[in-house]
This record gives C-alpha cells, structure tokens and sequence, in this order.
C-alpha cells in the first residue's frame, strides 16, 4: 500500500473513531439530561400526591388544584399510595408487578427509580404520625423517546456526511503531506550513472524533508566520486595494462619468427605468448565487469530481435568451439513476432548470452547443448540446458561472484568472470537469470529479457 493510502486510511479511521464516540457522547448525555427531567417531574408529582393523599388538611384542595391546573398530565400516569405496616417486617401489599429491589429500595433509602420500556416509575417513603407510606408515580414519556428516535436519526444523518467528509479530508491531507516525498523519488528516479552532479532542490526547514534531501545529496556526493575513481581506474588500467601486453606479445611473436631458437627457448617463448594472451583474455573481461557493473549509458542502444541474436551467437560458438554440439528449438516461439524484440546494446546481450553457451558446450564436454526461445509475461526467455558436471546445489549462490568456481570443475580451465559479468549485462537491460542445476544431471539457465514490442 502506498504512503499516501496508508496516511488516508489513518487519517480517516482516527476520524471515524472519533466522530463515532462523540456522537455517542452526545446520544447518550442528551438520553440523560431526557430521562433525569422526566424523572423530577414525576418526583414533583410524588410529593404531590403525598400531600393529598396522606396529609389531608384544608391545603388538601390547593394542592390538588395545582397538580391539575398547572402540571400537565402525563402519558397514562397513576398514582400509588401504599400503607406500610409498621412492625419489624414492614409488610405492605405490591400495588405493581416491578423488581422487589425497588420498593425494598424505597424503605431503606427513603427513593428509588425504575424504568420499563417506555415506562418510567418514581417512589418515596414517607414517614408520618398516621404512619408510613410509600407513594408511586408511574407515567410513559412517548415525546422523549420520540424525540431521542430522531436525535438519534440525526446522529446517524451527521455520523455519515462526517465520514465522507472526513475521507475526502483524508486524501486532501495525504495528497499535499506526501507531495514532498513524491517531489523527492521523482527528482532521484531522474538521476543515474550518467548525471551523477545532479542534486535535489533543497528544501528550507529543519523539518524531516529537508534532511531526507540533505542526505540524499549528500550520498550522490558519495556514489559521484566513488563513481568517478572507479571510471578513472578502468580508463587508466585500460590504456596502462593493454600497452605492455601488447608490446610483451608482438616482442615473443617476434622472437619466434626471427630465428632458430632451441626447443628449450621455442617452448618458454610459447609459454610466455600464451600466458600473455589469457592475461590479455582476463583484462578484457575485467574491464568488461567493471564497465557494466557501473556504467549506466547506454550506447548504441537498439531494438533487437531475440531469435536473430540468438542465431548469431550459435555461429559465434560454433567458429570460437567447432566440436560443439547445439540443437535450437524454436518451435514454441510466439505467434506474434512483435513479442520477440527486446531493447538493448546487441554486441554486450551477444556477449552475455556466448558465455553461458561456451560454459554449457564446456562443461558438457560437447555434449548437446539445448537452446529454446519462449515468451509469457511480457518476458522472452531464453533456456539453455546442458547435460554436463553440473553444479553443487551448496555452490549455487555464488557462482555470479567473480573469481568463483565451483569445486568440480578443476579439469576445465576458467577465471569465474563470464558469468558474473553475463549477470552484469542481463541487469543492465532490465532483465534477470535464472538456474537449476545438479550434479552429474545437468544445468539448466534461463534468461529473461522484457519486451519491446514498438
């Protein structure tokens, strides 16, 4: 999930909970504030009813005046007086079918309350000469659970608009926090081995942005000087190491050709030639790994053909090894021949894909040699598949380090450069490899390459 998702997401799940608890907060005051005023207009009631009732005295009729010309009657409201006895037991006789934690409520706290439904109940002990009493008011709210039904309709109305609100918020939010950070990749994704001095704006702040800008910079300092000792190296150790080699050969081939030499001297300076020529060999392919492990430009850059790339590279092997043994198999190439182009520098995928057909040719003693062309998922695959020594499963992982070779090919002669410089090429034209391998079976290698198909 992207950045810019996940802060959306958080941002509106924050939101959501939070507008959930207020509304609720608020449902549930309000339903309170409701429940708590009806209660004291029924206590008024009780009081009431308590002087009509128990006391009756000429105020007797004032009261009763009052009670009915100025308090509304309520939803079927009713009115209990119960005589207590007034023995140890305080024995009396139930007026209504409620909890007996009520009315025992009412006797030892002088109060209660209880509510049913819609129905709400109200009692008070009183304690008079005549005796004692306990008074019940009883009454149904129909206006205030009505009222609560469409507060809490509301509610719900305001809880949704809040939380597409607060989404759309969200994104808004997201959108301009992250546009720093976008700003930032799309900047670097601009930078490669090619322009290296580019640097990004720097941000004015002390604020993380700023220094997530400051140490990129500062690690392309790094990496652009880094880069530039190594490009110095190869141009230096290029021109330094091939001019005495070359001297060194042309002087042998010399002393070869200008005289009768002993078969002693013949011997050294044959020697001395064909060590200079696999150093020269060993050069070449340092300089190529070292190239392609760093330098990203890309020269002579062309739309290429896999299966004509293919075909030179079997005549290449087959001039550089003529024993070799190499059966094609393109029979399950796609029908669109659009999906066999990929994008690259033709003379470095040649090279890359002859080393890993010289090494199947090699270390199969000329055995056949499959090679089979396939595409799927916008990839062409190239498969080369031996029946050679193979490679120990424990080695495998390291066979695309330089200089490695694996403990079962010392009859065959090797540096451990071909294939970590192949690895090198493949990477650079956006493509991978893959290899399966066991001992004494064989070793099978696949190349994928993506397609360019404009």
């Amino acid at each position: 999930m992207r950045l810019q998702n996940k802060i959306t997401l958080f941002f509106f799940i924050i939101a959501t909970a939070g507008l959930a608890l207020l509304n609720a907060a608020i449902f549930y005051f309000v339903s309170e504030f409701s429940f708590e005023d009806f209660y004291k207009r029924l206590e008024a009631r009780v009081n009431l009813a308590a002087e009509i009732n128990i006391h009756p005295d000429e105020h007797s009729a004032a009261y009763q005046e009052v009670r009915t010309r100025y308090l509304e009657k309520l939803e079927n409201e009713h009115d209990y007086i119960v005589k207590i006895d007034s023995g140890k037991e305080r024995t009396f006789k139930k007026p209504l079918n409620i909890p007996d934690n009520f009315y025992a409520t009412v006797i030892t706290k002088g109060r209660a309350r209880y509510s049913e439904k819609n129905r709400f109940y109200v009692g008070v002990f009183f304690e008079t000469k005549g005796g004692k009493y306990m008074v019940i008011v009883a009454a149904e709210d129909p206006y205030g659970f009505k009222e609560l039904e469409g507060l809490k309709k509301i509610l719900i109305i305001i809880f949704i608009v809040s939380i597409v609100l607060s989404y759309f918020s969200g994104k808004i939010f997201s959108y301009y926090t992250v546009k720093p950070v976008r700003h930032i990749i799309k900047s670097v994704q601009n930078i490669s081995a090619t322009n290296l001095h580019s640097r990004l704006n720097e941000v004015t702040g002390q604020d993380e942005i700023a220094e997530l800008v400051l140490t990129f910079n500062n690690m392309l300092t790094r990496l652009e000087t880094a880069f530039e000792t190594q490009n110095n190296f190869v141009s230096n150790a290029s021109h330094e190491l091939r001019t005495p080699l070359t001297i060194i050969s042309a002087e042998t081939e010399l002393l070869l050709s200008s005289g009768p030499l002993s078969q002693k001297q013949e011997n050294s300076a044959k020697t001395i030639l064909r060590q200079a020529e696999k150093l020269g060999h060993i050069l070449s392919s340092l300089l190529g790994l070292a190239q392609t492990g760093f330098d990203g430009k890309r020269q002579d850059w062309e739309r290429i053909r896999v299966d004509e790339l293919v075909l030179n590279v079997v005549d290449a092997v087959r001039k550089i090894d003529a024993e070799s043994v190499l059966d094609l198999d393109f029979s399950r190439l796609p029908e669109d021949e659009n999906m066999l182009y990929t994008s690259g520098n033709v003379n470095l995928l040649q090279l890359a894909i002859s080393n890993i057909v010289l090494n199947a040719c090699k270390y199969s003693s000329n055995r056949p040699v499959g090679i089979k062309i396939t595409s799927g998922n916008n990839k062409i695959i190239i498969t080369v598949s031996d029946k050679g020594i193979g490679i120990p499963e424990e080695e495998q992982q390291h066979i695309f380090e330089p200089f490695f070779r694996a403990s079962n090919v010392g009859d065959f002669e090797g540096y451990g450069i071909g294939l970590p410089l192949t690895l090198n090429i493949i990477r650079l034209h956006k493509g991978s490899l893959g290899i399966r391998s066991e001992v004494q079976v064989g070793t099978e290698i696949q190349i994928l390459l993506p397609v360019n198909s404009n």
